[in-house]
């Protein structure tokens, strides 16, 4: 988190103390996961009014990650049950958790619950590049919990 002094025009010219984008983990069933290269689009709270109807929309997100040769990697083994589900409606699911750090200290935990995988796209493939390959999964699910610790 980097922390800067908002100018003398600010009440009380108080501290700001923000979220560094580079300074997270990602959590599958309370295992930290390793080569996650970024999470893009969560969005823990959207709604839709409409004059007959409020609800509560659930877009997905993306959890781009290398790909990682050990069968037993968490990951890998999600990813293989869902192919292995094909269309079937029962989808392989998990509880995910992005977690916010300042020098490795949890500051804010997004808990993803009911997450499934509903696409999995891989990076090109490239003689000319030696460039890791990248795996994307867009993730759907059935909430999103917000906490932040010392808020309760």
């Amino acid at each position: 988190m980097a922390e800067e002094t908002i100018s003398a025009a600010s009440p009380a010219g108080t501290q700001l103390d923000s979220l560094s984008a580079n300074e997270f983990a990602l959590e599958i069933e309370g295992e930290r996961a390793t080569g996650i290269f970024r999470i893009s689009g969560l969005t823990p709270f959207k709604m839709e009014i409409k004059p007959s109807l409020t609800k509560m929309l659930r877009d997905p997100f993306k959890v781009v990650k290398m790909v990682q040769r050990d069968p037993q990697n968490s990951f890998n083994v999600w990813v293989r049950e869902t192919m292995g589900a094909r269309q079937d409606i029962v989808r392989p699911t998990r509880t995910l958790a992005v977690v916010a750090l300042d020098d490795g200290v949890e500051t804010r935990r997004w808990t993803i619950n009911g997450a499934y995988i509903a696409e999995i796209i891989y990076s090109d493939f490239n003689t000319a590049s030696s460039d890791l390959i990248e795996e994307t999964l867009t993730i759907m699910y059935e909430s999103i919990d917000d906490s932040v610790p010392g808020s309760d």
